[in-house]
């Protein structure tokens, strides 16, 4: 019964923060971190409270998070628009990739400045290059540029963004485990597994899946194609870091680009959006709020909080804003997209949770990338609106991008 009422101060808690939050035209996810905030060790310090004295019932809420991680990855894989990135492919790639190595690079030199580790530092430069752009897409969307050539760029940027932080992301965490060989024969194994469990996953989730997926829908078992559909998202999590040596969350991911292609896809992205964000998404959020413990930053990782939080915004408009200028971009245009990448949310969150459960990063650096991800998230609509406002290029509405 713990755990019971323990959810629901959390469920209530997350989706009032949440509507709060939009109704303040911020993302859902920020009122959900604040309420986790609020919830955990920084103020109420709810899992200590004599109301609830089983010890692990942090666990338990940890395990319902990790379960919304699958599905948060599981979605993105499924709303995944190929049209769009193919649409504004030269920028898109240019953009993304800068925008994934600049903040990797600046971020791990800040972190090695102040005398972390090279370890933590290389993790703190990969939570760095994660962006989330739903916030960005709902600014533009309000602006009416959102089908611009820069909103276009900015959806396909996002999109190489994601796939290269999670192939990063995947590629390190094998590297840096006490589990396996070492040295540079361990490196090659490593490098064989992954792509042994890429060409198995693509080849069976581009042959096998669709068909798999239109019987379970013709089944006489109520709701067959969403069983199938969270099945299949567990099977490719769970593989690709049992056998495969990479991120649960890639394997999820992978799971949702190959679902992506049935017809079915809108019906499963309804029936996965209802699970999902009924109850394991807000559980994920509020779960890091309830990790995170504010306090922490005092002294010399106060200093070292803005430190990166500055990181996190230069980088993403120098790197972005660079590779759209390369793309051919104007100035204006290469400013915004790069401003519109600046947020970071479920990626980088998701990147964060992982390194603390597999004790890549300390307490300390979780809750000071938890409090820059709520920072950069609160300043990219503000300068969203900033640049979009003073650039001439957007007096009107601007035509669609042709494919390159």
């Amino acid at each position: 019964m713990q755990f019971v009422l323990a959810l629901i101060i959390i469920i209530v808690g997350a989706k009032m923060g949440g509507y709060i939050s939009t109704r303040c035209k911020q993302p859902a996810v920020l009122g959900e971190l604040l309420i986790g905030l609020i919830l955990g060790p920084s103020m109420l310090n709810m899992l200590h409270w004599e109301v609830f004295p089983d010890e692990h019932l942090g666990e338990l809420i940890t395990h319902i998070a990790e379960l919304g991680v699958i599905m948060l990855m599981l979605l993105a894989g499924l709303e995944l628009h190929v049209d769009d990135l193919a649409k504004s492919s030269k920028v898109a790639a240019l953009s993304g990739t800068l925008g994934v190595v600049t903040p990797m690079l600046m971020g791990l030199g800040v972190c090695l400045l102040f005398g972390m580790s090279t370890r933590q530092s290389i993790f703190v430069g990969l939570i760095l290059a994660a962006t989330s752009v739903s916030i960005s897409a709902q600014t533009l969307m309000e602006l009416g540029i959102l089908r611009s050539r820069v909103g276009i760029a900015l959806l396909g940027a996002a999109v190489f963004d994601d796939i290269l932080v999670l192939l990063a992301l995947s590629i390190f965490t094998a590297l840096v485990s006490d589990v396996g060989p070492t040295g540079l024969t361990g490196v090659i194994q490593i490098l064989l597994q992954m792509l042994g469990y890429f060409a198995i996953s693509i080849t069976i989730g581009m042959k096998l899946l669709p068909r798999l997926a239109r019987y379970a829908d013709r089944l006489p078992i109520n709701q067959g194609l969403y069983l199938f559909t969270l099945i299949v998202a567990l099977v490719y999590a769970w593989s690709a870091e049992a056998l495969g040596g990479i991120a649960a969350i890639t394997g999820a991911f992978l799971a949702g680009l190959f679902l992506n292609r049935i017809p079915q896809r809108e019906r499963i992205i309804g029936g996965v959006s209802t699970i999902a964000y009924t109850l394991f998404v807000p559980v994920f959020f509020a779960n890091i709020g309830l990790q995170t413990n504010a306090r922490n930053l005092s002294g010399n990782l106060l200093w070292m909080t803005l430190a990166i939080i500055v990181v996190a915004v230069i980088s993403k408009l120098l790197g972005c804003g660079l590779g759209a200028r390369m793309g051919g971009m104007k100035r204006e245009e290469s400013l915004l997209l790069g401003a519109g990448m600046i947020s970071r949310g479920e990626v980088g969150l998701i990147v964060a949770t992982l390194g603390l459960t597999h004790h890549l990063i300390s307490d300390e650096i979780f809750s000071m990338t938890v409090i820059t991800v709520i920072v950069v998230t609160l300043l990219t609509p503000i300068l969203l609106h900033r640049l979009a406002q003073n650039s001439k290029s957007f007096t009107g509405t601007e035509p669609e991008l042709t494919p390159e």
